[in-house]
Formats: structure tokens, sequence, C-alpha cells
């Protein structure tokens, strides 16, 4: 090949380059400015709030219409309102309408408040020789049937709080009617300023407060200016501040609780939800006006008893009537949910502990029911709901006894009333037999090498040292026994079969039960200690229940449960917890505690039923030699075929001065009379 042809061969490639590169170029070129794949970049714009980019890809005739302001405020005001997300488009059809406008066909989709929304639309795109493809905008690219004179609402239909209600249907929490305590500021007196300041005190707020309430710009001199809701039945506050002028007190609703102090760690309360709770429940339904479960039952129910807003968007013609609906969820209130608290039960026995600081736990046997979950000292959710004071939370702040805790939800030491346990577990495993006696003698005992540490009971008694006299006469130095006999490897094991050591699921969150600090029982002395219901043994009152239930079936743990249920089926946490046989001598001894004149449950004998039962003092102290004040607690299940069947669980801490368990009885007594 010559020179010659070398260099035609190169020209001519070139030449053939040079054209390849310019059609590529065009087609290139002219794909890039199609008419859909700029609708497609305006639509990716919305998405991402590129509303200035919007605007610069408009006809100069759309721009004309419409300045950028107004453009980004209309579209971004809109998409905002309705929450707008994942704006889709699938175009079905692209026509040429002439050598400059192209219509493009298309459906069109998002996600909003009030659910997705779908429509089909068409769009027009006019050629400029400069900028390539340009969008015709109106209104109607935003919704089809929206002119441009037309509005976007969206209306929110606020979901009702669902209900809280006992066994017998009387509501525990629930919407009610509170009183509005408010001001018309032309009914002041021309001390204004001395009366807001009364009002503030009485309402246990500030005089700024009410003040700033009072310059708000919708406010004149004849409108009523709610300040606070305070409770209805909170009649002499309403008179102090009816005697104030320009006050007026009203009937307005809220959330309330008819059982007050008696049911308030059970049921808790709600409060207007702050900006970290909001910010948690992103995505949830909630706004800066929504109320929040904050405590109890109303927080651990809260996605039941919330329900969700209806939500309407529809376009307001410029005359103000409804043009076209849009898009609707429809309101769901909020769950009724019924207990099994029986709400006589619960406030009966508040008010016999109020002064006191402990608990009572009331279950159905059978059935695992719980009638009543009651703590004390309490506080009023009422004022929590209403919106309380600082004078008023700060009492209940410093209350050194505590009104916001649920004390049946802790773990404490049970005292005497976890011998039947000690003995249920014997009887079990073989290890003990109910009629075995143990020799000692006198209120103290001590095993060979544990020097100065003894074990002491408190009564002596006449008769054989068995199962039986042991719990009648509540034998600590037996139990010690007993405990070391049974062996800290059946010991154990039993107490881990009844589900010590383990969260229980009752559709409360308990504290667990435990048998040792560490997870083992570290020596002898501990696990006679343990035998008894001292030593490092704690336990959940609740799970203390089922336990107990146990000597009422057969040996069969019930599993608590506070939801009322539609069908009548008995639910065992723990089957076969004991042998029948061993929970029947248990609960017979039991008998006897109440029955036998030297029990040391006589007092708690009622004509007409028969009940088992066990008192219980705890020591709170260091060491054996230590002064410190004891729990008192009283066990006790009824045993007669009785459609009132009970099985009560009680504490009262500082039961040195109180008479410890049998402060109780008294207490209990009154449910049965």
């Amino acid at each position: 090949m010559n020179k010659k042809t070398i260099i035609w061969i190169i020209v001519a490639i070139i030449i053939i380059a040079t054209i390849l590169g310019t059609i590529a170029t065009f087609v290139l070129s002219k794909n890039k400015n199609k008419p859909e794949d700029i609708w497609q970049k305006y639509i990716a714009c919305i998405n991402e709030q590129k509303y200035e980019e919007m605007y610069s890809m408009l006809t100069e005739d759309s721009k004309a219409k419409i300045s950028q302001d107004d453009f980004i405020s209309r579209n971004k005001n809109i998409y905002d309102g309705i929450d707008m997300t994942d704006m889709q488009i699938k175009i079905s059809s692209v026509e040429e309408e002439n050598s400059t406008t192209s219509k493009i066909s298309y459906n069109q989709s998002m996600n909003t408040d009030a659910g997705k929304i779908e429509f089909d639309n068409t769009v027009r795109l006019t050629k400029n020789k400069e900028k390539g493809y340009l969008v015709n905008w109106s209104s109607s690219l935003i919704f089809p049937t929206l002119g441009n004179n037309d509005k976007v609402r969206i209306k929110t239909i606020s979901a009702e709080r669902g209900s809280i209600i006992d066994k017998n249907s009387q509501v525990l929490a629930g919407q009610g009617s509170v009183s509005s305590v408010g001001i018309v500021p032309g009914k002041l007196s021309d001390n204004k300023e001395a009366d807001i300041e009364k009002i503030a005190n009485l309402l246990g707020t500030t005089a700024n407060s009410i003040s700033k309430s009072l310059s708000a710009s919708w406010v004149k001199d004849d409108t009523f200016v709610p300040l606070k809701k305070i409770a209805m039945d909170a009649t002499d506050l309403k008179n102090q501040l009816l005697q104030i002028p320009g006050v007026k007190i009203t009937t307005a609703k809220g959330r309330t609780y008819p059982l007050g102090e008696a049911a308030a760690q059970l049921v808790g309360y709600v409060q207007t939800i702050t900006a970290e709770e909001l910010e948690t429940n992103r995505g949830k339904g909630y706004t800066a006006t929504s109320v929040i479960g904050k405590a109890g039952l109303e927080k651990q129910y809260e996605e039941r008893l919330k329900g969700k807003d209806g939500v309407e968007i529809y376009i307001e013609g410029e005359d103000g009537t409804r043009k076209k609906d849009i898009a609707r969820i429809d309101v769901q209130n909020g769950e009724t949910i019924k207990l099994t608290i029986d709400s006589k039960i619960q406030t009966k026995l508040y008010n016999e502990l109020k002064e006191n600081e402990g608990f009572f736990v009331v279950m159905q046997p059978k059935t695992g029911e719980l009638l009543a979950l009651v703590s004390t000292p309490s506080y009023n959710p009422n004022s929590f709901a209403l919106g309380m004071g600082t004078d008023e939370w700060n009492n209940i702040k410093n209350n050194q006894g505590n009104p916001m805790l649920a004390r049946y939800l802790q773990s404490y030491c049970p005292g005497s009333t976890f011998k039947p346990v000690t003995g249920a577990i014997g009887l079990t495993t073989g290890a003990l037999n109910a009629e075995d006696t143990f020799q000692y003698n006198g209120l103290s005992w001590k095993k060979d090498g544990w020097g100065e540490y003894d074990i002491t009971t408190l009564t002596a008694y006449s008769g054989p040292k068995n199962l039986k006299n042991a719990l009648i006469h509540s034998d600590n130095i037996y139990f010690a026994q007993a405990a070391l006999q049974i062996g800290k490897k059946n010991f154990t094991e039993g107490l881990n079969k009844i589900k010590f050591n383990e969260n229980i699921d009752i559709g409360l969150t308990t504290s667990k039960s435990q048998y040792a600090n560490s997870g083992d029982i570290s020596n002898e002395k501990v696990l006679a200690d343990s035998g008894y219901g001292q030593g490092e043994i704690l336990v959940n009152p609740i799970h203390m229940a089922s336990i107990y239930s146990a000597f009422a079936n057969d040996g069969n743990m019930v599993k608590p449960y506070i939801e009322a249920k539609n069908i009548n089926t008995v639910e065992y946490l723990v089957e076969n917890a004991f042998s029948k046989e061993a929970a029947n001598t248990i609960k017979d001894d039991l008998i006897q505690v109440v029955e036998n004149p030297e029990g040391t449950a006589n007092d708690m004998k009622v004509s007409g039923r028969t009940i088992a039962g066990k008192t219980g003092t705890a020591e709170l102290k260091a060491s054996k030699d230590a002064q410190a004040d004891v729990l008192g607690w009283f066990d006790c299940f009824t045993t007669d075929e009785n459609n009132n069947q009970l099985l009560i669980v009680s504490m009262v801490e500082n039961g040195r001065d109180l008479g410890g368990s049998h402060y109780l009885i008294k207490k209990i007594k009154t449910l049965f009379q």
C-alpha cells in the first residue's frame, strides 16, 4: 500500500468519524430535550422541593401569569399542607400537537395525610429554541380540577380517645365534663393587676401567662378567654374564683378519672405531648396539641387508646364552596379497653390504706382475674390531665412516701408469707414430709460452725415441731431447718420452676422475683434465712398472688391478667408448680393458721367463710442486732364454694408501730362484711 492510499484512508476515517459524531450529538441532544424527560425532571423537583428550579422550567407566558414568589408559595403550601411524599408519574402517551407543542398524558400518584391520591392528567410543553421544552403551567397541574383562584383545604377530624372501663363497665378513664375557668376582660375590676394575681395563685399559674392570654389579637372586652380546666367537683376553688370580678366558669370536655387517687398508678394519666415526644413519635398521627399517655395503662395502651384522626383533602372554590373532594381517611376512635378490675373493691381498699405506705393485690384465685391493684399513698390523676400547679407538683415530688410509685409492680422481702412456698417445694420434691419434726428448744437455734449467727423465732408452742404447727405459729427455726434439709439444689430448682428470676407477662411490667442478689444462694446461712422469707428473697406481689393460687388449684399457678377476656378460659402460668398433695396439704395448714385459736391470723376468721392465710413480718435491717422497721404482710384466699372467691396479697410499710399483719387483717375483713 503506497503512501497516497494511506493518506486517503486516514482522511476517509476522519470524515466518517466526524459524520457519526455529528449524528450522535444530534440524537443525544434531541433525546435529552424530549418533553417527557423534562416533565419527569419537573416531578423530581417537586419531590425534592426545588420550587425555584421548577419555576425556571416554565414558559414565559406561564411566568407572566404568576410571580416566582407566588408560584413557590402556592406549590409549597399545598404540598406541605397535605404532607405529600413519593410523587410518581406513569406516562401513557406523548403527542406532538404541532411543531413546537407536545401534550403528555400521564397517571400521577402521591402519598398524603389522607392516604394515597391517584389521578390522570395532561400537561403541554412548548419548545424554546434556546431552552428546549418548557412547561405550560397552571394550577391544574397540581390537581386536575384546581383553578388558579381555588384553594386546597385539609380538614382533620379528631379521633376520640378510647375509654378504660372496669369489669362492670364503670369508667376508669374517659371523656367527661370538666370546668373551664376563664376571664371576660371587660368585666375585670379597676384593680385588674391585683385580680389577675389572685387568679394566678388560685390556678397555680403566673400572672404573666394570664396577661399574655388576654393580650392575644382575637381578644375583645366581651370575649371569654379560657385559662385552665379544673375538676367539676372542685367546689371550694370555684367559689373562690367566682368572687373575683371578670372570672367566668363554663363546662367543657376533658379526660377524667372518676376513681381519682384510688386507681392513679394503675390507670395513669394523659398530658399534652412534649416536643421530644412529638419527635420520637413522628409519623404516628400526633400534632403539637395532641395528648399522650404519660403513665400507667394510659401509657401502656397508648397505641390502642389514641385512635386515628380522620383527614379530608378537598378543593375550595373561589366562592368558598366545597368544589371537589380529593382524598379522605375516616376517623377511627380509640378502643374501649375493659379491665378485670372491680372499682368497688379498688376504692374500698384504697380508702382503708390511703394514710399508709403499702399495697393490695386482689385476684380471683380460680381464673387469675386481677380485681384490684392498690398502691398508697397516691396522687390525683385529674390534676395531671387538667394541668397541675407548681405547688401541687412539688408536694407530690417531695412526698417521702413516693405517691407516683406503683408498689404492686415492685419486689419486696416477703418475710413469713414465703414459708408456705418453702413447705410446698419440700413436699413436692420429697425432701420434706409433713409429719417430719425438727429437734430444737427455745426461741433461737444455730447450726454448729455458725459462730454468733442465730436463727430466732417469736413464739414457743407445745406440740410437735412439724409443718402444720410451724405454719400455725410461724416458726422461723422450723423453716430454716426445712430449707437446709431440702438443700440448695432442690430449693432453687423449685423456685426457678415457679418463675423466679423471670419477667412475667401479665399485661403489666412487673419486677422479677429473686432468691439471690448474685443469682445463686451463697452459703448455708442465706439458705436457712431464705426458708422463712428473709435472706436475699424478694417477691413481686402479683407473682406471689399467682404462687398462692397454686394452693387453691391443686398445685397449678393461674396466670394473672388485667384485661378482660371474651371467653372464660383459665390460663396457667405454671402447671404442676407443686404436686396436688403438697398444695392441698399447705392449703389445709393455712386454713388452720386462721381457724386455730393459736394461729397467727386467727383474727381473720370470718363467720360463714373458710379462709386460708399467712401473716408475715419482713425485717429491714442489715444485721441481727440492728433495729429497723419492718414490712407487715398478709396473704390469704377463700377456699369455700362461693361466688365471691378472692385471693389477697397485701403489705404495709412501717409495720412495727401499726401492728403489721394484724393492721392489714382489719382492712381486709371489711371485704367480707
